[in-house]
């Protein structure tokens, strides 16, 4: 697999996709939350939460937004991913990568922007929130930050964040209610940029630091991949739950059993040509 996939590396054909879980590999003490489990204790640490969703991401953001206002909600996730945080050597071997036409980027933090920001060949895609923008399901952003209308066919590599990030204008789908809007139109793939839908045509997916144990995951995930090839990978070391099975099944995404770290180190290594 480690083979197929530098091969279809190097011909642009794959699409990385990186989850909370790329965050790990930026050392132990990386200061913002890598994990919904981590953001959600985050959130709550200052704010009251039922009990009963307190430890639900999508949920304890829902009950901040309703009952401290959305800008109580931002401000706190504009805390919890304030600190900067280094690219890791995965970031930046994908960023070295001038093949990769897109990358997906799941989480909130900027990793990935900062390692792409020794080139000037590409832009960001960002999911926004309804609360916020009505009418506009993503944002456009030059390499800079700049905003711009659209995104621009001479950018060589789309950063697609579908649930935003803190840089650059703190965009967040975080709560049930941006969940929702954007799920009641994802069949159809209204939330999906034209471009990514362009792009990920018959190109494979690698999954890396994700996990697909919720149902708002999976849903992301194949809304995302849909019309791309019938073979992915998808990185995990731990046992996969019943559902993700079944999800990798019926995607087409084959297990790499190894950890990230492990697989980033084997996939940065030089090919060894025959004398």
């Amino acid at each position: 697999m480690l083979t197929a996939i530098r091969a279809a590396l190097s011909e642009g054909d794959v699409i990385p996709y990186l989850g909370a879980g790329a965050l790990a590999l930026t050392g132990p003490d990386c200061p913002v939350p890598a994990s919904p489990e981590a953001l959600v204790a985050k959130l709550t640490a200052t704010t009251s939460v039922p009990h009963k969703i307190r430890h639900n991401l999508t949920g304890a953001a829902q009950f901040i937004e309703n009952f401290k206002h959305r800008k109580t909600l931002v401000f706190l996730m504009q805390q919890a991913f304030a600190p900067n945080v280094a690219p890791s050597p995965l970031h930046r071997f994908l960023a070295e990568q001038p093949a990769i036409k897109l990358i997906v980027h799941a989480w909130y933090d900027n990793a990935m922007q900062q390692a792409l920001a020794g080139r000037d060949d590409w832009g960001m895609i960002q999911g926004v929130s309804q609360a916020e923008h009505y009418g506009r399901w993503t944002h456009a952003f030059e390499a800079d930050g700049a905003s711009v209308e659209d995104s621009k066919a001479a950018w060589n590599t789309v950063l697609y964040e579908p649930i935003g990030a803190i840089t650059p204008a703190s965009n967040f789908l975080v709560s049930d209610s941006d969940y929702v809007e954007v799920l009641t139109e994802i069949d159809i793939q209204t939330p999906i940029p034209d471009t990514v839908q362009r792009i990920r045509t018959g190109r494979h997916f690698l999954y890396l630091g994700c996990r697909f144990s919720t149902q708002i995951e999976r849903i992301y995930a194949h809304q995302i991949s849909k019309r791309s090839s019938d073979q992915h990978w998808m990185v995990l070391a731990e046992t996969p739950t019943r559902n993700e099975v079944r999800f990798m099944a019926q995607h087409g995404i084959s297990r790499i059993d190894m950890t990230l770290e492990e697989f980033a180190e084997a996939l940065a290594e030089p090919v060894a040509v025959p004398a």
